[in-house]
């Protein structure tokens, strides 16, 4: 009885297009907005903040992004961990190159960089698909790898590959505390899902449902598929280098090629299918459980007072994470963002169900 719609009449077409036409929904929005900037940066310690909440708003965003390409637009990607490699080194050599070059201009520059180098590689997706796109943009993986360890201009004459940053500031207010890291990134976050959940909900977002549906039959209706693929690719790159200067910069501070290497791409690529395939809360639900998870069965042990090694803990860590993957895409391989929804429309009939 608390999630009904009765008597939420729509008197205007404005009311009628919000994002949130229930009210209920526009209540948990806004408590959930203040437990991120009000009370989670008073009550959370800075290990917290600095090894996991941080962790997940950045690969929240940087799932959001692949979840506009796989999911709302059918193409398969392997390479989104190159796309924020090249975001992070772009706005990496903007920041450092100009004096005085604005943090929030770097790593748009840095969003812009990839979204080149994302629609470049997205340029196969016009004539192949499926596994076959995959493999070409896992090309892309291996290029921007090669790229960051061998051109010295990319890392600024570094031979390892290894860089940094510090003395971050946005509009004169440091950036250099773990509740000022957490609350910069957590803001961007904010910012680039509302942008995503308009696009996806407007014109350009329909046509990507309608390629990934049959692409054969949206040509038919008029939709051009190489303008719909190449802005999936452009839009998907875009956020996912913003993301990846936000990791660099905010969570690494310094970092080298490795820390965007295939590893980072397969793991957004979990975090897509366990979290929900065309769905931004699913981009949510995949970076906590990917990033969450794996803490939480690493401390359970010693929670529990079980003696086990380390060894065997890591082990024993990885065994029960696949297996939990496993249970969840046979258990509802829509991911868990179908049980979010699922569990939302029994809540409109509860408790009187027919």
């Amino acid at each position: 009885m608390l999630y009904r719609e009765n008597g939420q009449f729509k008197a205007s077409y404005r009311t009628d297009q919000q994002i949130f036409p229930i009210l209920q929904d526009r209540i948990a929005i806004a408590a959930l907005l203040v437990l991120a900037f009000v009370i989670v940066p008073l009550v959370a310690s800075p290990y917290l903040l600095t090894a996991i909440l941080i962790p997940f708003v950045i690969l929240s965003l940087a799932a959001m992004g692949l979840n506009i390409l796989v999911g709302y637009c059918g193409q398969i990607s392997l390479g989104h961990g190159a796309f924020m490699a090249v975001g992070a080194y772009t706005a990496y050599n903007f920041h450092v190159r100009i004096e005085g070059m604005p943090l929030l201009a770097s790593l748009l520059l840095g969003g812009i960089a990839s979204t080149v180098v994302g629609v470049l590689f997205g340029v196969p997706s016009l004539r192949i698909k499926g596994l076959y796109l995959a493999v070409a943009t896992l090309a892309a993986q291996f290029f921007v790898d090669w790229a960051c360890l061998r051109l010295a201009w990319v890392t600024n004459g570094s031979s390892s590959g290894s860089v940094s940053v510090a003395g971050l500031n946005v509009l004169g207010l440091p950036i250099e505390s773990p509740v000022q890291r957490y609350l910069f990134a957590t803001l961007v976050l904010a910012v680039f899902a509302l942008l995503a959940k308009n696009l996806v909900r407007g014109a350009i977002g329909r046509e990507w449902m309608a390629i990934r549906d049959m692409d054969v039959a949206a040509a038919v209706i008029g939709i051009r598929p190489v303008y719909a693929k190449l802005t999936a690719f452009a839009v998907s790159s875009f956020i996912v280098g913003v993301a990846g200067g936000l990791w660099g910069f905010v969570h690494l501070g310094s970092w080298e090629p490795a820390a965007f290497n295939i590893d980072r791409s397969f793991q957004l690529l979990f975090m897509v299918i366990i979290g929900g395939l065309g769905s931004i809360m699913g981009s949510f639900f995949g970076a906590a459980f990917i990033v969450v998870l794996p803490i939480v069965l690493d401390g359970l042990p010693y929670w529990f007072g079980i003696p086990i090694d380390t060894a065997t803990a890591s082990h024993l860590t990885f065994m029960i994470f696949g297996a939990l993957i496993v249970f969840f895409l046979i258990v509802e391989p829509h991911g868990i963002a179908r049980l979010w929804s699922t569990a939302k429309e029994k809540l409109r009939l509860w408790p009187f169900p027919h």
